[in-house]
């Protein structure tokens, strides 16, 4: 049997079908579909939902964005909260809509994370030749700005006809559902095939369950993995990503707790372990805490879990010092566990924790870290508790300190809440500071650090956990490129708390330049000087405030640390998305991480300022090693 529907109708009561399913738990796969109507996909895509909604033919929820970068950031926060077991579509129109989806095409691919792209192309049957907004390439009529996805998605296709649409909608969905392909798949749909009418097979629309695996720990691949750990005098364990979205967190402790190994973590690994677990030591890495870098300086030992080794994790390959340092690798990603030259053990990050827990249980040959090792642990993490509470309580005048902006939020955010931030200084004093006891309630998006995800991915995490309080913690800086997603929060009356923190400009790339001896260039929001010719005039008369109240949120400014606590509690206790606005030292200390982070600087420079900088830098350029 058959039914006649056109490809964007097709495609629609296709995706309704799509199921996943782990460890017995089966859901919807394709939650809902985000977008933003042009010429390219009104009359295509947009029919078909409006048809699948009123005709009750697919249950496939439309959500207007404001932005397409946003919608792609929300789909983002949304899949990472669900630990990539549901995901979004996104659809956009011809041209600058859906180029508009490539960073957060990126953004998607380097974390790992699963969202489906369907921008409009150009028609595949080149009747009207060039339409509006489309690229003319004079080497081949087969280009389109569509091919710019290409390096950023797992998987790309365009559907030139009808029926090349279930072979690629097939495919779409096994890279989408794999959890060591996973990432943004892009289906470029030209104008004229969105609606061209195709008699379909049944088939292709009943329910499908795509199962997602645990793979078990190859045997030869364990015995050499334990092997390794079983000599270690001074191991260390980094927790990434992996762990949280495996859903390994029970078995990560009890692997710590059975071996004695202490946990670090990164960015995306946060609240693996809770932070006031004996074993817990903190972020690693360029912004991690100082306990967690000592430990990897001298580290013989590093099994990582699900991570894929970022230079911040590593300190540019600085952080883990000796010299027979050896790796484990833990990853579902044959590409991760191959890396540093580390013994290779491509599995699930849950049954590869229980293999090796196994593994390094047997009786008579069991493992344990020493009794000196842990209490010298015990020891500096103490010591790091009360640097952490006093940059929680610093009590700068006349400005706040950020590092107290984020004290004061973690200690009045229950376990259960969400943080959610991207980009400039407060991911690193983030992954330093912050105490989470919750897998879910730390989500940076730190793989591309990418400005003006803050709001958007808030509000696909709320989408994803209703039950949770969501706290976005935004800069001024990330706050002007998108906060855009505001009034779709408003629109659709999703509530989110954000925390947005003026300090006048780049306070991360300001802080970096001075280190690096270029002075705060360009880093500042001031009017251009008539004198010097640069922008380090009066501060800008720029009211952010006012424009987050104008997009429809409320609004409570403060100015101090307890006008802030206060502040807090009134956005919870509210069921509107609120802003809590409050202005910041950009200047204020910052405990260090005692660790480095490689961004060369010139050679040879005419600047005092600069010459000084690549002096520092060369000297800590020779602790970077190849990790062969």
């Amino acid at each position: 049997m058959t039914v006649r529907l056109t490809v964007a109708q097709a495609l629609v009561r296709f995706l309704a079908a799509q199921y996943t399913e782990r460890d017995g738990v089966r859901q919807r796969f394709i939650a809902g579909c985000w977008g933003i109507f042009g010429h390219g996909n009104v009359a295509g895509v947009g029919q078909a939902l409006l048809q699948a909604q009123q005709a009750g033919e697919a249950d496939l929820t439309y959500y207007l964005a404001r932005n397409e970068q946003a919608m792609v950031h929300a789909s983002v926060g949304f899949a990472r909260m669900r630990n990539r077991l549901q995901a979004f579509a996104c659809t956009a129109s011809i041209g600058p809509g859906s180029t508009n989806m490539v960073t957060g095409a990126a953004l998607a691919t380097i974390n790992r994370i699963p969202v489906l792209l369907l921008p409009s192309d150009f028609f595949a049957t080149r009747a009207a030749s060039p339409v509006l907004q489309e690229l003319e390439d004079p080497r081949s009529y087969d280009v389109s700005v569509n091919d710019a996805f290409r390096p950023v998605s797992r998987f790309w296709d365009r559907i030139n006809r009808p029926e090349q649409l279930p072979s690629a909608l097939l495919a779409a969905m096994r890279v989408l559902t794999d959890p060591a392909e996973t990432g943004a798949v892009t289906l470029a749909l030209p104008q004229d095939v969105q609606a061209e009418a195709h008699d379909w097979p049944d088939e292709l629309f009943t329910e499908r369950t795509w199962f997602v695996p645990r793979p078990l720990p190859e045997p030869s691949a364990l015995k050499r993995a334990a092997g390794v750990l079983r000599h270690a005098r001074r191991p260390l364990i980094v927790a990434g990503g992996g762990v949280i979205y495996s859903e390994a967190g029970p078995a990560l402790r009890a692997f710590a707790e059975a071996s004695g190994i202490p946990v670090s973590d990164t960015q995306a690994g946060k609240g693996a372990l809770a932070w006031d677990h004996p074993l817990a030591v903190g972020g690693v890495g360029s912004t991690g805490s100082p306990v967690a870098n000592a430990l990897a300086r001298e580290a013989d030992v590093v099994l990582g879990i699900g991570t894929r080794y970022s230079d911040f994790t590593t300190a540019s390959r600085t952080a883990f010092q000796n010299p027979d340092l050896k790796f484990v690798n833990l990853n579902v990603a044959a590409f991760d566990a191959g890396k540093h030259a580390g013994v290779s053990l491509v599995a699930d990050a849950r049954a590869g924790l229980e293999a090796l827990t196994e593994a390094l249980s047997i009786p008579g040959a069991g493992y344990h870290t020493d009794e000196a090792y842990r209490a010298g642990i015990e020891a500096a993490n103490a010591d790091w508790r009360q640097v952490v509470e006093h940059a929680y309580h610093l009590g700068h005048q006349p400005l706040p300190a950020q590092t107290e902006i984020l004290g004061a939020l973690n200690e009045f955010m229950d376990d259960r809440d969400v943080v959610v931030q991207a980009a400039g200084s407060m991911p690193g004093d983030l992954q330093m500071l912050w105490r989470a006891r919750d897998p879910k309630q730390y989500h940076v998006e730190y793989g591309y650090s990418c400005m003006g995800y803050e709001i958007a991915g808030g509000l696909g995490a709320k989408m994803a956990a209703p039950d949770r309080e969501v706290f976005v913690l935004v800069g001024d800086g990330s706050y002007l490129m998108m906060a855009t997603e505001i009034v779709t929060a408003v629109s659709e009356g999703i509530k989110l708390n954000v925390v947005l923190v003026q300090n006048q400009g780049f306070g991360s790339i300001g802080s970096l330049s001075s280190s690096l001896g270029s002075q705060r260039f360009g880093t500042r929001y001031r009017y251009r000087d008539p004198a010097s010719g640069l922008l380090d005039g009066d501060v800008l008369p720029v009211d952010l405030a006012a424009n987050a109240a104008s997009l429809g949120a409320d609004v409570i400014r403060t100015r101090t640390v307890k006008e802030l606590a206060a502040a807090l509690a009134q956005s919870r206790a509210s069921d509107r998305t609120t802003v809590v606005y409050i202005e910041t030292d950009p200047l204020a200390p910052v405990p260090s991480s005692e660790s480095w982070w490689d961004v060369p600087v010139s050679q040879t420079s005419a600047l005092r300022s600069t010459q000084e900088a690549r002096v520092a830098y060369q000297a800590a350029k020779r602790d970077q090693r190849m990790y062969l």
